[in-house]
């Protein structure tokens, strides 16, 4: 099924690529996502291909919930809502495949029975599951971001209903900030308050509602007190109720924290928020990239093998960044990691391995690390057009 007929390039080569060649390979790669993780008769999606009836995911709170299932959980079924949402910021046409595909498959995941009404992890026909707080703030910035991209109003109304949900898991415990699960309330993580920071600054940048710019600064202060390691301006993954902290460092953490303080640089002007994104990015090219040798004599940094989505969410805050202090190293980088997995690291069914060297491979491909690349080269390919205008 070639859902971007016409788009579809080859590019064989490590060179920087053109504009149009970065937006052919994310129609590619979505092109494949839709062969292999498809469903007949349903927008739904399976997690893994070649699928797996026995799959039990592993990054659920309760392991009594992850259960084997014919489809995707919502986390990575998200990852196509934010990669055609990339997309739709540079071709309008990815609308039409948003309103076949993506929004039906996720008004699957619509829980309506508990309230405020929020995603559930799984489809509502089966037994209630988790809701999870970054899972719906991923979903409510790509509402954000395809209401900037439209000004169609039922986006930035979906995005709001969202914001209700999150609101229900702030309080006062811990000095404020969001829980990662409703039911499981166990920690505050920084993947639902440095993204929930970013969304707030999203909503307030789309409504100009001072309440939305008060709690995104709330979120994160709350963050870098909280989670934040001074010795290297990254973040770690989550506190628990009782104050122990979990020291797990994650691209995508950093990254949003990154972009955060990106927004709220352009938000109230003030110069500290820059200073900090910036100094937070210097210690993820350190620690989330990795030294390559392309065997021409010359050594590259590329983004470290590992979850892939994790460092698609990184290059979210790293691209915002650049556009606001012009530093093209990192996104420099990002871009040559990008050549370097086109080339290296795509199977016979144009699925990518988490080892953009290639050097590693896997035998089962995960959904959310193919969403992942088709949003960063649909990001890498709208920044490329940017710059040369």
């Amino acid at each position: 099924m070639a859902v971007a007929a016409g788009l579809l390039v080859g590019c064989n080569t490590t060179t920087p690529q053109a504009p149009s060649e970065n937006l052919g390979r994310a129609a590619a790669t979505l092109d494949s996502i839709y062969l292999h993780y498809g469903i007949p008769e349903t927008p739904l999606l399976r997690e893994n291909y070649p699928f797996d009836a026995d799959y039990r995911a592993g990054y659920l709170a309760s392991q009594e919930q992850a259960q084997p299932n014919p489809y995707s959980y919502l986390w990575p079924f998200s990852g196509t809502l934010s990669a055609v949402s990339a997309l739709v910021e540079s071709d309008a046409s990815y609308g039409r495949l948003l309103d076949r595909r993506v929004l039906p498959g996720l008004s699957q995941y619509l829980d309506t029975l508990r309230h405020p009404a929020a995603y559930a992890s799984y489809i509502n026909t089966a037994p209630a599951s988790d809701r999870f707080y970054d899972d719906n703030i991923w979903l409510g910035i790509d509402f954000c971001d395809l209401y900037a991209a439209t000004g169609e109003a039922r986006y930035l109304d979906r995005a709001r209903m969202i914001w209700r949900f999150i609101e229900s898991g702030m309080d006062d415990v811990l000095g404020g900030g969001i829980y990662w699960c409703e039911q499981q309330r166990h920690s505050k993580n920084t993947c639902s308050n440095a993204p929930g920071a970013v969304y707030a600054l999203k909503l307030h940048a789309a409504t100009k509602d001072p309440r939305y710019l008060e709690q995104g600064k709330a979120l994160y202060a709350w963050t870098r007190e909280r989670l934040l390691d001074p010795s290297d301006e990254l973040y770690f993954d989550n506190v628990s109720l009782d104050g122990k902290i979990s020291p797990a460092k994650f691209a995508y953490n950093s990254g949003q924290m990154i972009q955060a303080g990106v927004l709220l640089y352009r938000a109230t002007g003030e110069p500290a928020y820059l200073e900090q994104a910036q100094r937070t990015a210097a210690s993820c090219y350190e620690r989330f990239f990795e030294p390559f040798d392309p065997g021409d004599g010359t050594t590259l940094r590329l983004l470290g093998k590992g979850n892939v989505w994790f460092s698609a969410v990184m290059v979210r805050g790293l691209i915002e960044l650049y556009e606001e202090d012009g530093l093209a190293t990192y996104v420099d980088a990002v871009r040559r990691s990008l050549d370097v997995a086109w080339e290296r690291a795509r199977d016979e069914h144009g699925l990518f391995e988490t080892d953009f060297t290639g050097q590693e491979r896997q035998a089962k491909k995960w959904l959310l690390t193919q969403a992942a690349m088709v949003e960063m080269y649909a990001r890498m390919h709208r920044l490329d057009t940017q710059t040369r205008k």
